[in-house]
């Protein structure tokens, strides 16, 4: 009977996991344009461009229950050719954004024996985000990870219950009474961890005290002293990628459901060079384009991830404004257009300058790890990056990551069909 990680984390902000339950069980379960088998394979295959594990488990059960092919589990040469097809858009999406264009949504499109439609590939393409954003909040809140005496997070593969969390909905709606259980037992699962966590920084206080203050007071200091950066910056010495003590453990079990695993996340720009590929808001924007076109081909789901991406925005934060000495809505705005800002997607009317007043450096490099490169969060990040925040206001900012997330890959995704369909 124990709910799975995710659910228990989104408890937190019932209203925000109502909201997410409804759009994941459309997604998944409602009708639609692709078959289910389809939908949970495309997951799997989108979960594994991060070496999501846990993602990876859940859709294979879904897939199996929705009688999915085995063979297709032994990875995708066993796969027909036009799922297959998915694959240089599905890499892209998840590392690279910026670098779809209308010929690769043509060449899906083009009339073969593998073509797909354009409300199949809509479906698709929501899909691929979903999953890709999703993988980003597992790895962030921790679900993903093995909580050993070492403090250390290697990945496990996990053993799941009868119930898939994107079956948690009956037609529209989510039980409350499944949204008090979650609520009661995320709160005393939390209790556990933070006496656990509290226990072990005990036991490290003495070597690892004072190395922290003093790397805290370094970065005031050097923050004080400099002009703003590039708000995608990663902060120096404190690169995430230099971090390879975490394990991501039979990560090549993964490997056979993704071509080209290498081709990872790259800064969308770095100072001096030329920002002409800038995805400028005020010309494309979820508001004024996106939505209507997604809706139009995929009945619905316009109006689902509207919400979504409306009640993280709406989620109460101000002790966690206030603790960075702002308001909530600026603190909220900071984070979301920090993470547009490192998939080349910028608002006119922001100043990034307030970026690097809002958030601190370790905090900055936590949401860039967990939002370009997911897989290399581990525990000790989680620790160390987040010891002024609550467990329930660290839950809120991964939500905020797994929208604007979400919401960037969509914008690049409907741009290029909408210029393949002028």
């Amino acid at each position: 009977g124990r709910l799975e990680a995710v659910t228990q984390q989104m408890g937190y902000h019932p209203q925000y996991l109502d909201s997410f339950l409804k759009t994941q069980h459309y997604l998944m379960h409602m009708d639609g344009p692709l078959p289910f088998d389809c939908r949970h394979y495309i997951a799997i295959m989108a979960a594994a461009r991060h070496q999501c594990r846990y993602l990876v488990n859940l859709h294979v059960l879904q897939f199996l229950r929705a009688g999915g092919d085995p063979q297709w589990l032994r990875g995708i040469d066993f796969i027909p050719p036009k799922l297959r097809n998915l694959n240089e858009i599905n890499k892209i999406l998840a590392h690279r954004p910026w670098l779809i264009t209308k010929e690769h949504i043509e060449k899906l499109l083009k009339i073969s024996e593998w073509s797909w439609s354009l409300a199949e590939l809509v479906h698709a393409v929501v899909l691929l985000a979903h999953c890709h954003a999703l993988a980003s909040f597992v790895f962030g809140c921790g679900c993903e990870q093995d909580e050993g005496p070492a403090g250390r997070g290697s990945l496990k593969p996990l053993s799941l219950g009868n119930q898939c969390f994107c079956e948690a909905t009956t037609g529209s709606g989510c039980s409350q009474e499944l949204l008090h259980i979650n609520r009661k037992r995320s709160l005393d699962s939390c209790m556990e961890l933070d006496s656990f966590r509290e226990h072990m920084q005990r036991i490290h206080v003495e070597t690892e005290g004072r190395e922290e203050m003093r790397l805290l007071q370094q970065d005031r200091e050097e923050a004080g002293n400099r002009a703003p950066e590039h708000p995608s910056d990663p902060p120096v010495g404190l690169s995430p990628l230099a971090d390879t003590s975490g394990e991501v453990t039979s990560a090549t079990n993964l490997a056979c459901y993704m071509q080209d695993p290498d081709f990872g996340y790259q800064d969308f720009a770095r100072r001096n060079e030329d920002q002409t590929q800038v995805f400028r808001v005020q010309d494309y924007s979820w508001e004024d384009h996106g939505f209507s076109l997604v809706n139009r081909l995929y009945s619905d789901i316009g109006h689902l991830l509207d919400e979504k991406f409306r009640m993280v925005d709406g989620l109460q934060s101000s002790a966690m404004a206030k603790r960075q000495g702002c308001e909530p809505s600026v603190f909220k705005r900071g984070v979301w257009n920090y993470i547009h800002c490192m998939f080349g997607i910028r608002y006119d009317d922001y100043d990034y300058a307030e970026v690097n007043q809002l958030l601190e450096r370790m905090l900055k490099v936590y949401i860039k790890t967990v939002t370009c490169y997911p897989e290399k969060t581990n525990l000790e990040m989680f620790d160390r990056f987040w010891k002024q925040f609550k467990h329930s206001e660290k839950v809120h900012v991964n939500l905020l990551i797994l929208e604007a997330r979400m919401q960037a890959e969509l914008l690049y995704a409907l741009q290029a069909i909408t210029q393949y369909m002028i």
